[in-house]
């Protein structure tokens, strides 16, 4: 199971990778505009330094023709470094873009799916990672837990390369439902996945286990000896 955070705060990711045990970075434009109008290359270069090479970074192309994506996937490549996942949008054009790029051996996201149509062609184009919008589904009254079981039955069937790696999450039930369903990784916000261990009733249970202890023992802390 790999879990991603969604964000291209630096502040956040370096100070909660230690914490979480989250194996990668996935970014798109509309994360990006929430850090205001960063040096782009770079960012992503310090971005890389934090998390290392052993996590995986997944950065969106801009152009929408496959030429204009390749190139732009070329460039991801060539100024971040050369183990970046470009997320390629799984359309007619995405497709042909990804087939591509993965002849040419590049690690590959398939982005923007919504059916299971868009999950079987970015299968079959042997992608690494295909990242289905779980919460964008449902608001659309499409069978999302549906989808991504189909997805994975496809991938174990064909026995295929690539991961189903849920996104767009709105709440943590949405997480789990989407692992439950067959989702090998999820990714999303740092602040959901805070949130999710910062509920009242985890704080109180605690703070009850040290009120009991010092009630008995007279001290907030276990004894040296």
């Amino acid at each position: 199971m790999d879990i991603l955070f969604d964000t291209a705060n630096l502040d956040d990711i370096e100070r909660l990778t230690p914490i979480y045990p989250v194996t990668g970075v996935t970014t798109n434009p509309s994360i990006l505009k929430k850090e205001g109008k960063v040096d782009f290359y770079p960012h992503f270069r310090r971005l890389r330094e934090i998390i290392g090479k052993e996590r995986t970074l997944h950065v969106q192309v801009l152009a929408k023709d496959a030429q204009g994506m390749i190139d732009d996937a070329h460039r991801l490549l060539d100024k971040i470094d050369d183990q970046v996942y470009p997320k390629i949008p799984t359309t007619e054009a995405g497709i042909a873009a990804m087939r591509h790029l993965k002849e040419e051996g590049v690690n590959v996201t398939a982005t923007a799916i919504y059916s299971k149509t868009q999950g079987f062609l970015a299968i079959a184009t042997g992608v690494d990672y295909l990242a289905p919008y779980y919460n964008r589904m449902q608001a659309l009254d499409i069978d999302t837990k549906g989808t991504l079981t189909a997805l994975a039955g496809f991938i174990k069937r064909f026995d295929a390369p690539s991961k189903i790696m849920a996104a767009s999450f709105k709440n943590i039930v949405q997480v789990s439902h989407a692992l439950e369903a067959g989702a090998d990784a999820v990714t999303l916000s740092p602040k959901l996945l805070r949130q999710a261990l910062s509920v009242p009733d985890i704080t109180h249970a605690v703070d009850v286990f040290i009120e009991d202890w010092e009630s008995v023992y007279g001290t907030r802390t276990l004894p040296e000896d």
